[in-house]
C-alpha cells in the first residue's frame, strides 16, 4: 500500500517535468549513500515517520528517518531509486530491523522536495529556494544511534 503512494505522488509530482521526459521510481534497499555510478546524482534527506517493533508491538516516533535517492535522466528516460532507513527496537533483543511508516503529507514533501533536486541536477535549473519543512512529530525520548540504520552506516544527519 504505501509503495503506491508513494508511486502515484511522484507521478504527479514529475507529470511537470520537462515534456517528453517519463520518469519512474522503484525502491532499492540495497543503495549505498555516496557510491553513484556514472551518471547518477544523488539527494540525501531526513524526513519524520512512525515505526512499529514487529516483536513486541512498541511503536515509536522518530525525526530523524534518512532516506536516499539516486536519480538519472538518459535519453529520456528518468530513474529514481529510493532507500528508506530503519530503525529497530531498543526494548527487545535483536529487534529486526523496522521500516518507516511515513505519512502521506511528509511522503508528499519528501517528493516535492526531490522534484525540486530533479530539477536542479537533471535539469540544470536554479530554483533559488530551500527544502520545504515537514510536519514533526512529538518525540519524548533523544535519537538513539545504536538502533538507527541510517546512523550505524554513516549516514544519519545529528545535527
Amino acid at each position: 500500500m504505501e509503495r503506491s503512494m508513494w508511486t502515484r505522488i511522484f507521478q504527479n509530482k514529475v507529470r511537470n517535468l520537462q515534456q517528453g521526459d517519463t520518469w519512474r521510481l522503484e525502491f532499492d534497499d540495497s543503495l549505498v549513500p555516496h557510491s553513484l555510478n556514472p551518471g547518477w546524482e544523488q539527494y540525501i534527506r531526513n524526513t519524520v515517520a512512525w515505526f512499529k517493533c514487529t516483536m513486541c508491538r512498541r511503536g515509536w516516533p522518530s525525526n530523524r528517518v534518512m532516506v536516499v535517492f539516486h536519480m538519472r535522466l538518459s535519453n529520456g528516460q528518468g530513474i529514481v531509486k529510493v532507500r528508506r532507513f530503519r530503525q529497530n527496537c531498543k526494548i527487545c533483543d535483536e529487534a529486526p530491523m523496522e521500516m518507516p511508516d511515513i505519512t502521506s503529507e511528509n511522503i508528499n514533501i519528501l517528493l516535492e522536495n526531490l522534484v525540486e533536486k530533479i530539477r536542479i541536477k537533471c535539469y540544470h535549473e536554479d530554483l533559488g529556494r530551500g527544502n520545504r519543512p515537514f510536519v514533526n512529530l512529538e518525540v519524548k525520548s533523544p535519537h538513539e544511534p545504536a538502533h538507527c540504520e541510517a546512523c550505524r552506516e554513516g549516514v544519519c544527519t545529528m545535527d
